[in-house]
């Protein structure tokens, strides 16, 4: 077996050890951002192993990561506008509400069918990659994953080209090329600069995206009614702010 899948191997099973942590703390509710933490080790596993999912058919751990992570996403939503909340001293009351809730929906969530999946699926996992790899030559390997990164940062290319570029698209392929740059520096070419501008146009596009969602809630939730002029207003600026970020990112990766 190649030191490259023993060394891949490794970073799945330290990102095992990371997410068992993360999910203990978040079972004690010690801290706010047990949840996050869980949610950066469910991403950096499906960063690490999305080259493969040609190469691999039904891996299980890519399912069981996915939907772990689309399960644990609305709960991080509402932790967000829970900070943002925090933000209001008129919001104390339901503040104070939310945060009560929030121990019983960690519990839900950790004992969730897809959270189970997910432990099982890592239980099994470096097995069945071994099996499936093991006549694979490593540079070959390599080549692989370095032609499936690139086709990543094109896609961007592409999509950063398109004058009637969406803005949901583009953050969800901004933080795969982001992703992919941290889970394989040696196999990724994006440069520095290029770092620097998707980190930018990332937070750019999440504030955008925050406002909106918390708007969108708010004609659900009345209580969110107070603060609903200020996020407009955010929402306009942070609109701004991201048409900024997206034509820097233009500048180093356009097509």
């Amino acid at each position: 077996m190649s030191e490259f899948i023993d060394a891949l191997i490794a970073r799945v099973v330290q990102l095992e050890v990371n997410l068992l942590a993360s999910r203990e703390r978040l079972a004690a509710a010690t801290d706010d951002e047990a949840l996050h933490d869980v949610r950066i080790a469910i991403r950096k596993l499906r960063s690490l192993l999305r080259p493969f999912r040609k190469i691999i058919e039904h891996d299980p751990l890519v399912t069981a990561a996915a939907a772990a992570g689309r399960i644990s996403s609305p709960m991080r939503d509402s932790e967000v506008l829970l900070a943002e909340l925090r933000r209001h001293p008129g919001m104390a009351a339901v503040v104070a509400r939310r945060e009560r809730e929030l121990p019983a929906q960690y519990q839900q969530l950790l004992r969730s069918p897809e959270a189970m999946r997910l432990q099982h699926a890592l239980d099994l996992w470096p097995s069945f990659f071994r099996r499936t790899l093991h006549d694979a030559a490593p540079e070959h390997l390599k080549g692989y994953i370095t032609r499936q990164l690139r086709k990543e940062s094109e896609r961007l290319s592409a999509a950063m080209a398109d004058p009637a570029h969406d803005r949901h698209r583009l953050r969800i392929l901004i933080k795969r090329v982001r992703y992919c740059a941290d889970t394989y520096p040696d196999l990724v070419e994006v440069s520095a600069k290029q770092v620097k501008a998707l980190k930018r146009a990332q937070n750019a596009l999440g504030a955008w995206h925050d406002r909106l969602q918390w708007l969108a809630r708010a004609e659900q939730e009345a209580e969110l009614a107070p603060l609903v002029g200020g996020w407009r207003a955010e929402l306009a600026e942070a609109e701004g702010r991201s048409d900024g970020a997206l034509e820097g990112l233009g500048e180093v990766f356009g097509g």
